[in-house]
């Protein structure tokens, strides 16, 4: 007997749409404009897991942490207005990213537009710019078709975010129609000759240089490319916060290409006569503003990227490779190797200049965080995963550790600050047998640290590591080399991180010393608990390669600004040591 369908409301048929698209999770801040959306949700809820969180951008970087570790679109819900300006900023590091999302958004009454209604938003004309694709459904019978496009969208060539606005109305209607399932799409392999033509240019080199990047990788593609690199004895850079890309402490690493590289390596790529820049875009941070190569093609670019418009937007390429770049590694893997090749020496030369950056200097002091870091990194598990927040604190995780092959790290490359914690909450949302740590500065912090209320109240347990060092680092690093000792805005007065997770009932400590700081987080992993360590650096010392005092001699030196006649900003003091036990 043929099953007649259905009446299903509109609120209900989104639920049973996402579900239909293979989605395990979805964060929000719930809202009066999808009341019916978070009925239908309930229906569902034993096959997808709601998560509550405590502000919109919040849920945005949470959804994005989830589609950057598993490959499909991450999903976050809003409510229209206020809701949706909060969750701009996620859309944003998802375009930057290359990070398949979709936005959900509750929109006003269709009869009300126009009128500047309560919370009223044009999405079309706020999100287009950051966005791959927006609409919004006002008919509940389309939402199957317009919901599966949509994530056909994200996941599309290059990846990206996808904004669905839904009047409030429209979920409230019944109507009979059928669930889309997602559709099965054959990846795009390279040309035929494409890499028997990168083999012959490489066969060609002296010098080549590979920069990994790009997002859409999948645990085989990584390796297969590594494979592929390893089997050239090609030295390989990441591109900025794509750790994750190649196993930091192989022979073959030669650092990272971002904010923060080490100008050896920027000095060795601009000698490089052969880049093969596989998944990155080759952006402002990646290209060194633009000024790692010549827009030409002085030296020849092997491009390989997802998205065909993405190649020679900026560089022009000797030859470009349009490909699923997990297709792409598997086909370079089944070529031969490069018949002996001469650039052994050249290999040596730039894994030995990461060696050498990654050495600890004598930093003034009783914490030596490059030294504090690099124990930990001898501790940590092989599954660990890392997200990082924006800022200067961030450069000395770069500099000083390697994320081995089976961890995982997640950054913004847009520089969003407040991406650390809500990132880490996804992380372990979605992957809660790994353990997550999250680097952090106190800005970012108190940007959204309020979100670790979603961790307790979803029993997940990621430890955050503080970065206090009480100003926003890295616009004071910008001020004094430009306007030395005019301390402007950038002065921080902050909480005592411990006692703010403490008082959620989770597990909170203070390190002050290098010798305090790995037993610290293994105390904070092993309490089960959701962990804050509060790690009190010098805030003289304000990037991993220079001082205050540093910059503002360089300043001088530079003929920069003068000594100001009247006396400067001070920066806070440090916070005075706690005299309550720490936790053993």
């Amino acid at each position: 007997m043929k099953r007649v369908a259905q009446a299903r409301s509109g609120g209900k048929l989104l639920a049973d749409a996402l579900v239909a698209q293979g989605v395990t999770h979805a964060f929000c801040v719930p809202g009066e404009s999808y009341l019916d959306l978070l009925d239908g949700l309930y229906s569902v809820r034993n096959r997808l897991q709601l998560v509550t969180c405590r502000f919109e951008a919040g849920a945005v970087h949470m959804a994005e942490a989830h589609g950057k570790l598993t490959g499909r679109p991450g999903v976050a819900i809003v409510t229209r207005g206020p809701g949706a300006c909060h969750a701009a900023i996620g859309v944003h590091v998802a375009q930057q990213d290359s990070t398949p999302l979709v936005l959900l958004v509750g929109q006003i009454p269709v009869e009300e537009t126009d009128r500047e209604s309560f919370q009223e938003v044009d999405y079309r004309r706020m999100f287009s710019p950051i966005a791959k694709w927006v609409t919004q459904i006002d008919d509940a019978k389309r939402i199957p078709e317009i919901m599966a496009h949509a994530f056909d969208v994200a996941v599309s060539g290059r990846p990206g975010p996808v904004v669905v606005a839904i009047s409030e109305e429209m979920q409230k209607h019944l109507v009979t129609v059928p669930d889309i399932g997602p559709a099965e799409v054959l990846p795009p392999h390279p040309a035929p000759e494409a890499i028997t033509r990168l083999s012959a240019m490489l066969a060609r080199a002296q010098r080549p240089l590979a920069i990994l990047g790009g997002s859409g990788w999948t645990a085989e593609g990584r390796k297969a490319i590594a494979d592929y690199l390893i089997a050239n004895d090609l030295p390989v850079a990441v591109s900025f916060r794509r750790q994750s890309l190649f196993d930091g402490t192989h022979r073959n690493f030669a650092g990272d290409l971002g904010v923060g590289a080490d100008a050896g390596l920027v000095a060795r790529a601009k000698e490089a006569d052969l880049i093969l820049a596989i998944g990155t875009r080759l952006g402002e941070p990646v290209s060194q503003g633009y000024t790692l190569l010549d827009m030409a093609g002085a030296t020849p670019i092997v491009h390989v990227h997802q998205e065909r418009t993405e190649i020679g937007r900026v560089y022009r390429p000797a030859l470009g490779i349009v490909s699923d770049l997990n297709a792409f590694a598997a086909a370079a893997r089944a070529t031969q190797p490069v018949a002996k090749p001469v650039w052994a020496d050249w290999r040596k030369t730039l894994h030995g200049q990461r060696l050498k950056q990654a050495e600890a200097p004598d930093y003034e002091g009783p914490l030596n965080l490059a030294r504090a870091l690099q124990a930990l990194e001898k501790v940590l598990p092989d599954d660990t995963i890392f997200t990082t927040d924006a800022g200067n604190f961030a450069t000395w995780p770069t500099r000083f550790t390697h994320v081995k092959e089976r961890q995982d790290f997640l950054g913004p490359t847009n520089g969003a600050m407040g991406y650390g914690v809500p990132s880490a909450i996804g992380a372990k949302i979605t992957f809660p047998e790994r353990p997550v740590i999250c680097f952090v500065g106190d800005g970012g912090f108190m940007m959204t640290g309020q979100e670790i209320a979603t961790a307790f109240h979803h029993a997940v347990n990621p430890v955050i590591l503080v970065f206090n060092n009480q100003m926003y680092g890295t616009i004071r690093m910008y001020q004094e080399r430009t306007y030395p000792h005019r301390v402007s805005g950038t002065a921080l007065t902050n909480p005592d991180f411990a006692k703010f997770i403490e008082a959620f009932g989770g597990h909170g400590e203070v390190v002050e010393t290098t010798e305090e700081f790995v037993p610290a987080v293994q105390r904070a992993l092993a309490s089960g608990k959701p962990a804050i360590v509060e790690v009190r650096t010098n805030p003289e010392q304000v990037t991993n390669r220079a001082t205050i005092t540093d910059l503002r001699e360089q300043a001088a030196k530079a003929g920069g600004a003068a000594t100001p006649s009247a006396p400067a900003a001070r920066t806070p003091a440090p916070a005075p040591r706690r005299t309550t036990p720490r936790p053993r």
